[in-house]
């Protein structure tokens, strides 16, 4: 697994990653073709954006695209067309940049998902012109890329967080609750007297966070406080915080100040669980290529 490899540096591989995974509104009119060879892709539908990442043969990414949208609601898919619409236009403009046609892509739920809303998941992947290959839980596919052997994954996404305690490299509880990134802007948006999209724009300002900061504290401490509950004592020697809303400053030291546990957050912790996803696409690949051979 290519977390769990002793050379292979993180920060290096996500600074890469972002180099190739372009928010949707930046149109690169310059290809950058893919050498033939299998891709790997991973569709993630989170609360507040859409990722798709693209790997190649290597597990290296090559392209990708995200947006903010509002599709997706706590990990229950609330705008299905939306969802299609957006996801089948980010495919066609990657599709485009690599020169290849992307046909198969893995997808995620957050842990506790009804089954039901998990197949509208892939549903919303199928539709937009991908076979779904597999469905994983996001700290599980987080886990693909980071390769924790003993600690805690904590997923905060744009509504939800989720938590994962891992023991020799497996998943053996997950859990998840409201409260994220949405809710940084929705108390950024009572605090200023702005509206939601204004709140949005202001938090993802880095000029801005500063000065937010102590108005966002108490929901990153509302995140510490998840993570207590849900951890219900059981002893862990580090918390590993992915998600965008980890992106903001201050949150690993303030979920550290509250849980008393040792917390750090990877570089570009937006794009771990999407890449993990593309992961876990390659894997099932993977096992289908063992099983046809025998």
């Amino acid at each position: 697994m290519l977390g769990k490899v002793g050379e292979f540096n993180l920060t290096e591989y996500l600074t890469r990653a972002e180099q190739v995974i372009l928010p949707s509104q930046i149109q690169n009119t310059s290809p950058a073709p893919v050498e033939d060879g299998p891709l790997y892709v991973g569709a993630d539908l989170g609360t507040a954006y859409l990722v798709l990442v693209v790997l190649d043969k290597n597990l290296q990414p090559v392209a990708g695209e995200y947006q903010f949208a509002q599709v997706v609601k706590d990990g229950l898919v609330v705008d299905y067309f939306g969802a299609v619409d957006r996801l089948t236009a980010m495919k066609q403009r990657v599709e485009a940049r690599i020169g290849r046609t992307l046909t198969e892509a893995a997808s995620s739920f957050p842990p506790g998902v009804p089954l039901a809303e998990v197949r509208a998941t892939a549903n919303v992947v199928e539709a937009a012109g991908l076979h779904c290959v597999g469905l994983v839980d996001e700290p599980t596919a987080a886990n693909n890329l980071l390769g924790i052997q003993n600690g805690a994954i904590v997923d905060v996404g744009g509504g939800t967080t989720g938590i994962a305690l891992v023991e020799d490299g497996k998943v053996i509880f997950s859990a998840d609750e409201a409260t994220g990134g949405t809710h940084f802007s929705l108390v950024i948006a009572g605090a200023r007297d702005i509206s939601f999209e204004e709140a949005e724009e202001m938090k993802k300002n880095m000029a801005m966070q500063s000065m937010l900061f102590p108005v966002v504290r108490p929901v990153m401490e509302k995140v510490g406080s998840i993570i207590n509950h849900q951890l219900d004592g059981r002893k862990v020697t580090g918390i590993s915080l992915v998600g965008g809303a980890a992106c903001f400053p201050g949150m690993a030291e303030v979920v550290q100040d509250y849980t008393g546990i040792s917390t750090h957050s990877p570089e570009k912790p937006l794009f771990v669980t999407p890449i993990g996803i593309a992961m876990h696409h390659a894997q099932v690949a993977a096992e289908m290529e063992s099983l046809n051979g025998r």
